[in-house]
């Protein structure tokens, strides 16, 4: 567990130490608190915080985070407003501002006990519930790819019998809690037995589906690292069992099974858009998978508009593309399709939400859309390679 820290004033108190909590408490007067957020073990990236305020229902609080503006995103701030929720179910947005490099959480708790946090949290406990509701569902196979450095469980489920090879994966960066409700989202779709769409994917492709891929940095608090500091996004060339085990497990089994499209599931701090990027600049780059690609991208923004194709990343120069990270990994290791997912931390300017912002139940219902976006282009996935190495 991350460093905690719990300031106890009078009624009011702010605390941190359950899973994900992260943040310290520098000093208090009246109602108002100076914060911090942790740092990654072993890592100089921090954004995420989660913590709880009690003792505060008719009070209006001021929290300021301090140390804000040296984080690992700070233009991620502007415009952002925190999530707050006084039962862990309903999240919704609370009044902040930023400003001279501090985050200011200005608001009246409506209860004693309110939960704020980066993004409406995913837990362990809720992780542990998903897979075992999904692993009792017909069809369905579950596996310990093998143990995180905390010794953790690295979870993968398998659904299906088609020859497509699948794969869905989220939470390389553990602060983007929203990437594992996309995972539920899709999940409840692909086991519907009642979904036309879900019953014929099935039938004619087998997921691979790993729902957090860094449990260790998802317990511990962390933005972006696994529990010795390291981004697992950028150790897909050459993981190791000693500093990524988690990869090491994930890409075996990619190898054993093959890929013709993958699906890296992602959070942005900046960006207030739901886009995707892909794998341009790999040195294996076809005509065909290119062609695939922006015909998936095409088709889902067709489908929903919570997602668009204006906004997003700049693409990599021929032979550029940082082989490193995941997207690209893969695409060049396999000649597949291979995304890399990005939702908002803040809201979807694309159609906003005054009171959650982009929030749990949009990210589920995206999860559901890609399916139906894959479900149509499906037979257009180019031939890939399988157990090819880069």
């Amino acid at each position: 567990m991350n460093d905690q820290a719990i300031g106890q004033f009078d009624g009011l108190s702010i605390s941190s130490g359950f899973d994900s909590g992260n943040i310290i408490v520098d000093g208090r007067k009246g109602a108002s608190f100076d914060l911090a957020i942790a740092r990654d073990h072993q890592s100089d990236f921090y954004q995420w915080f989660h913590f709880r305020l009690n003792g505060a229902k008719g009070v209006p609080v001021t929290l300021r985070i301090g140390n804000a503006g040296g984080s690992a995103y700070p233009d991620g701030w502007k415009d952002y407003r925190a999530c707050a929720s006084h039962d862990r179910q309903d999240w919704y947005r609370v009044p902040t501002s930023y400003a001279n490099g501090t985050l200011t959480i200005a608001f009246t708790p409506e209860a004693d006990s309110v939960w704020i946090a980066y993004f409406a949290p995913y837990s362990i406990e809720r992780h542990h519930d998903l897979v075992a509701r999904i692993a009792a569902a017909p069809g369905v196979i579950h596996e310990r790819l093998g143990a995180t450095l905390d010794g953790q469980d690295l979870d993968l489920l398998t659904i299906g019998e088609g020859p497509k090879q699948i794969w869905f994966y989220a939470r390389q960066h553990p602060g983007e809690s929203m990437a594992e409700w996309w995972i539920e989202g899709a999940l409840e779709r692909l086991t519907d037995p009642h979904d036309p769409v879900a019953v014929d994917l099935r039938r004619r492709a087998t997921f691979h589906i790993v729902p957090n891929m860094n449990p260790d940095g998802s317990r511990r608090g962390h933005l972006r690292t696994n529990a010795v500091g390291v981004n697992l996004n950028r150790e897909w060339h050459e993981p190791t069992l000693e500093r990524s085990p988690e990869v090491w497990h994930v890409l075996r089994r990619m190898d054993a099974t093959g890929v013709d499209f993958a699906m890296d599931v992602h959070g942005d701090e900046a960006i207030p858009h739901v886009f995707i990027a892909g794998f341009e600049g790999i040195p294996t780059w076809t005509e065909a998978q290119g062609q695939a690609y922006h015909l998936f991208r095409d088709t889902l923004a067709r489908r929903t508009p919570d997602f668009q194709t204006r906004h997003g990343y700049p693409t990599a120069g021929k032979g550029k593309a940082n082989l490193s990270m995941s997207t690209n990994q893969l695409a060049n290791r396999f000649g597949c399709v291979a995304t890399t997912l990005e939702m908002p931390f803040k809201d979807n300017n694309d159609l906003p939400d005054p009171r959650r912002g982009w929030s749990p139940e949009r990210s589920k219902r995206l999860g559901a859309e890609c399916l139906g976006a894959l479900h149509e282009v499906l037979d257009q996935l180019p031939a890939s390679r399988s157990g090819a190495t880069s």
